[in-house]
């Protein structure tokens, strides 16, 4: 199983890094994202796929999950959430200035 997590991880990444690598705004939000994604696969891969009761007082059980990935993994949603909204609103931004998405127009704009 942790074989085609990692394999999913290695498809993100290189996903990601090849829109990163475009000249389109909307192209490097995306690879953006999928790079976090990657990520938070990569946390949850990390900590190893284990099964188990939650770590709960009342759970008479043999082995428990470890509760911190997850809040790690959640706390990483909540701040690409951040950064995705900000860089929505930069790109927006720059598209009604320049007119293009294109990250070559804007270098052309301000030589202008």
């Amino acid at each position: 199983m942790e074989l085609v997590v990692a394999l999913a991880i290695g498809v993100l990444f290189t996903v990601g890094v090849y829109l990163v690598l475009s000249k389109s705004l909307l192209r490097i939000l995306l690879g953006t994202n999928l790079i976090t994604h990657g990520v938070h696969l990569l946390l949850l891969t990390m900590s190893g796929l284990k099964t188990g009761a939650p770590p709960l007082l009342g759970e008479k059980a043999e082995a428990y999950v470890d509760p911190l990935p997850q809040a790690l993994i959640l706390t990483s949603i909540v701040i690409s959430f951040g950064v995705t909204a900000f860089f929505i609103v930069l790109a927006y931004r720059t598209y009604r200035s320049t007119g293009t998405d294109d990250v070559e127009g804007t270098k052309e704009e301000r030589q202008q």
